[in-house]
């Protein structure tokens, strides 16, 4: 059920990230976006869930662990990093950053 929900909802909206730039992604960040947990495989996290009008694009989209990713499942990101008592500004400041990077790069 929950399956068919999430199809649905990802086939309503346009995804344009591409696979270079997950690799970009991944490359900036060094690890989870969220927790810094290296060595593991990412996934790929949106920072606006889809259930919310979130999409995977460029500016949307952080590596994530398995861990931070299950856990904050479809939660506003900053209120979920303040429960975790994770650093919200350094997490918002690193997102800008890696975003205008990219964006000089062409990525």
């Amino acid at each position: 059920m929950a399956a068919r929900r999430r199809k649905r909802r990802m086939g309503l909206v346009d995804h344009d990230l591409t696979d270079a730039q997950w690799q970009a992604l991944q490359a900036a960040w060094g690890g989870c976006a969220y927790c810094g947990a290296s060595g593991g495989p990412l996934q790929r996290d949106c920072v606006l869930p889809i259930s919310r009008g979130g999409r995977y694009t460029l500016d949307n989209v952080v590596p994530a662990c398995r861990s931070c990713n299950t856990s904050k499942c479809n939660a506003e990101v900053t209120g979920w990093l303040r429960r975790k008592r994770l650093d919200e500004r350094a997490f918002l400041t690193r997102h800008v950053e890696i975003r205008r990077e990219l964006e000089l790069l062409g990525a």
